[in-house]
């Protein structure tokens, strides 16, 4: 199945209830995840994971993922439950990139739509500098899932697949509470290992 929108509304790959990224009532319950919260993650080998703070709330606002030479921050945020959040979080995604002067441009991802921005940055030289990022994004039932993709995976056929692997492996917990469509999935910090 190649529809790349099983749902009107809705942006994800045609197999994504068999190959990810997972609903919680879709995800194999005798894997060992690490548990976030509002996601779960597969460990790996040669996985490193941060957990990025807002300073003023000291709430987490997203979960950054180091692997195969390159960055994925991933952020769960609620979503209506017939229609998508990509379609419409792409094109602030876009306009947000061109004030800051940067460039970027859409592109059929194996994940569906995707965004390849080259940003603005400054060097720790302070010289002027283009980053390169992916933003890629999956609606799932009641959850929309957004990642930003950097480094090697961004120009490296190998490294995407790896981290586009990655992505998929997550599993949104959007739980039963009502919540408003655009909120972020409350995240927490991972109890300790092999204690439940």
């Amino acid at each position: 199945m190649t529809d790349a929108t099983p749902q009107a509304g809705k942006s994800a790959p045609g197999d994504r209830e068999t190959a990810g990224p997972f609903d919680d009532s879709e995800a194999n319950p005798v894997r060992p995840y690490i548990d976030l919260g509002g996601i779960k993650i597969l460990p790996r080998e040669g996985l490193n994971l941060r957990l990025e703070v807002e300073e003023q709330s000291q709430r987490i606002v997203a979960v950054g993922l180091d692997y195969a030479g390159s960055t994925l921050q991933v952020q769960p945020f609620a979503a209506p439950r017939t229609a998508g959040l990509w379609d419409e979080t792409r094109e602030q995604i876009r306009q947000q990139v061109r004030q800051q002067g940067g460039r970027v441009e859409e592109r059929e991802g194996p994940l569906g739509p995707e965004l390849l921005a080259e940003v603005p940055v400054v060097g720790a030289d302070g010289a002027p500098g283009q980053r390169l990022a992916r933003f890629v994004g999956v609606d799932g039932p009641r959850w929309f899932l957004r990642g930003v993709i950097g480094g090697a995976a961004t120009e490296n056929v190998d490294a995407a697949a790896q981290v586009e692997d990655l992505f998929r492996s997550i599993v949104v917990v959007r739980g039963s509470s009502p919540m408003p469509p655009r909120d972020l999935i409350p995240l927490k910090m991972p109890s300790t290992p092999g204690v439940a």
